[in-house]
Order: C-alpha cells, then sequence, then structure tokens
C-alpha cells in the first residue's frame, strides 16, 4: 500500500467540502498539501477522482464516489484500533461519531463536545446533525456512535435513554398582539396563522396536538429550518410551536420573539441518548453516554433555558407582582 491514512483523510475533507481552499481550512494544513495527496491518490489508484472547475472548487467523479465511501470506512476502522487499545488498557480514547438533532445541535453539541473532550483530551469528537429519521439510520449504518434526539416513534432496534422533558411552548414576535398573555390555550391559536417545523415525526407531534383536541390549525408556511422560523416569527408572519428553548430572546435579525406558556396538558418531547440495541458499546461510547447524563436533565440542558428553571422563574415573577 504506497498512500497513507493522512492522504485519505485530505482526500475525504476535499470530497465532502468540494473545495481544497475549505479542505485546508478544515484539516489546517496547506492547499498544496491537499492538491499533492489528491493527486498521489490518483496515480497510486489509477482513477480520476474529481473534476476541477475553474474558480468553482471541485466535484466528484462516478469512481471518486465509491473512493471517498470507501476511505471514510478505511478511517473509520483505522480509529477504530485505538478504541480496542483503549479498552484494554482501560483508557478513555478514541474518535466518537456524535449525531445530535438538527434543532438541538446549535445549543447542546458545543458545549457537550467541548466539556467531553477536555475531560478526556485523547478522544475526538465528530458531529452529525439530522431529523430523528436520518440519526435512526447512522446508527443502523453505523455512521453514528450515539445520538441526541427525542423519543418519537422510536423503533424496537434502538436503546432510547430520557434525560429531559421538554414542554411544548408558543414562540410569538414581540409585537404580536398576544405576546403579553401569560398563557394560551390552542382553542386560542386555532385560527391564527401558524408557522409549522416541517421536519419528520416533529412535524407530526405538532399537529398531533391539535388533533387530539379536535382542532384543525391554520398553517401558512413551513420551514425545516428553526431560524427561519424564528425570524419569520419575529417579523409578524405569525406565531410557531417548538420545545427546544434557546437562551437567545432574539431571532438572527435582532428582532424579539417572546415565549408564552402553552395552557393544558400536553405531552412534552424528551431529550435521550439512542444507540443501537445489538452493539456492544465501547468505554468511549459509555464514558459520552456519562458525561451527557450529569450535562442534561430538567434542570440544566446546555445552551438553553430548562423548563423547571423556567417554571421556576414564572412562579416567582408572579409571586411578585402580588
Amino acid at each position: 500500500m504506497r498512500y497513507t491514512l493522512r492522504q485519505l483523510e485530505y482526500f475525504i475533507a476535499a470530497g465532502e467540502s468540494g473545495s481544497i481552499t475549505l479542505a485546508s481550512e478544515r484539516v489546517h494544513i496547506s492547499q498544496p498539501s491537499i492538491s499533492t495527496a489528491i493527486s498521489h491518490l490518483e496515480q497510486e489508484l489509477g482513477v480520476q477522482l474529481f473534476i476541477r472547475h475553474h474558480a468553482q472548487g471541485l466535484s466528484l467523479t462516478p469512481a471518486g464516489r465509491n473512493v471517498l465511501s470507501e476511505a471514510k470506512r478505511t478511517i473509520a476502522q483505522a480509529e477504530g484500533l485505538y478504541a480496542c487499545a483503549s479498552e484494554a488498557h482501560g483508557q478513555v480514547r478514541g474518535a466518537l461519531s456524535f449525531g445530535c438533532m438538527v434543532t438541538l445541535a446549535p445549543m447542546l453539541a458545543p458545549e457537550l463536545a467541548h466539556s467531553f473532550t477536555t475531560a478526556y483530551p485523547a478522544t475526538q469528537i465528530r458531529h452529525v446533525e439530522g431529523n430523528q429519521e436520518d440519526l435512526l439510520e447512522g446508527l443502523r449504518r453505523s455512521e453514528v456512535d450515539i445520538a441526541l434526539t427525542y423519543d418519537l416513534q422510536i423503533p424496537s432496534d434502538i436503546v432510547f435513554q430520557p434525560l429531559a422533558k421538554l414542554p411544548p411552548y408558543v414562540l410569538l414576535g414581540d409585537a404580536h398582539p398576544l405576546a403579553r398573555h401569560s398563557a394560551l390555550t390552542l382553542n386560542e391559536l386555532q385560527s391564527e396563522p401558524l408557522i409549522l417545523l416541517d421536519l419528520p415525526l416533529s412535524r407530526e407531534y405538532f399537529l398531533g396536538l391539535f388533533l387530539k383536541g379536535g382542532l384543525s390549525p391554520n398553517i401558512v408556511n413551513r420551514s425545516a429550518h428553526q431560524e427561519v422560523i424564528r425570524t419569520m416569527v419575529a417579523n409578524g408572519y405569525g406565531y410557531t410551536l417548538f420545545n427546544v428553548r434557546p437562551r437567545s430572546a432574539y431571532a438572527l435579525d435582532g428582532r424579539k420573539v417572546v415565549r408564552v406558556r402553552l395552557a393544558g396538558e400536553h405531552r412534552p418531547m424528551v431529550i435521550g441518548l439512542a444507540t443501537l440495541k445489538v452493539l456492544v458499546q465501547s468505554q468511549l461510547v459509555r464514558a459520552f453516554e456519562a458525561h451527557c447524563r450529569a450535562f442534561i436533565s430538567d434542570d440544566y440542558i446546555p445552551g438553553m433555558v430548562a423548563p423547571r428553571y423556567e417554571a421556576r422563574a414564572a412562579k416567582n415573577d408572579g409571586q411578585n407582582r402580588r
């Protein structure tokens, strides 16, 4: 074998980013080194891996896509050697593929990953963001070691460990006529324009809240992107229903949004850890599980206002007003 794992890593970075420049930034190595590694691989394997587009980056050839898939598998197997060695010596080290629900990732993933790698310096974490279906399929294909997601329709081949409950709430723009209410019912919201979070299983969850009460929401727009919805709400397009509670009270354009309690009894979403049932978990995965259990609870959630804390704050505010 006349190519190195490092050259494969450079090729993977270029293949996933579609750019020598972005690959260089991703792996912190010079652009000529990336180009040299790719040229060496093409010569050694006897195939063209990329089509070079002048000033427009790279695109993988059909052969390049196949090699990219195998290269990623080879790197994963090589990293697995560290995990095997750490098991033998009782050390926590190696690379962990951490999947996170796309609506949770911006808030939870950075703090969780940084605090874990600080506690275990011989570890690395690779982030994978996706919707519920993507993450569960990633677990089955061994592309994800452990996933932080919701308890929505968990199949029998997945083990789910609950960590914290997230009740639904109403999000409104600061200038919305209903924004000063202490609580709102679904009956009061039924005729108001709803901007729906359009993700697999999440949309069914929110629509199910109305269905349970025999109600039909007035959906005027949809988006799979949480921040797009927050900005639309802040600009007066309508309201939305969410479970995650970012600490920021502002949309990305700087306009303010307001959280209002959703009155009534509603099933909360539950944040938890998902793993593949048939797979014996490594010491690295077990250590990360313990880390998540220590960092996520009803009293504290990284990057979020924990529901229990919010409830206590609202209660204290109500008592102070009396």
